[in-house]
């Protein structure tokens, strides 16, 4: 009877450690950079904070935030992204094709990120 408790006890350790490395394991393969439902996510997936966040959509339209902290994500709706010459992002009308990020972390040394890689 002790054997039967104790492969139990053995069966649950290994499926909680199976668990936990699958977990882990997916948590490392998230994309940096995620469009969803109309928004825009980045995230910084880097131990240092950036600075001067600018995010560039399909070339033309444009946002950003002041600094994006370490782990932090910024999520910004596409129709918000606009032009130079203040036309925003429509986002049932255009596509997005590629997305650019560029940012400064908190060494001085430059972040960029693209989508699709």
């Amino acid at each position: 009877m002790l054997q039967t408790a104790t492969r139990a006890r053995l069966r649950r350790a290994a499926i909680v450690l199976a668990l936990a490395a699958c977990i882990e394991a997916c948590d490392r393969g998230r994309a940096p950079i995620v469009i969803r439902d109309g928004m825009l996510v980045v995230e910084n997936q880097t131990t240092r904070e950036w600075r001067n966040v600018r995010v560039t959509v399909n070339d033309h339209f444009t946002g950003g935030a002041q600094s994006l902290p370490a782990g932090g994500l910024m999520n910004a709706p596409l129709r918000d992204f606009q032009s130079g010459f203040g036309h925003r992002f429509e986002p049932g009308r255009m596509p997005v094709q590629k997305v650019r990020v560029s940012a400064t972390d908190a060494s001085g040394q430059p972040v960029s990120l693209a989508w699709p890689k």
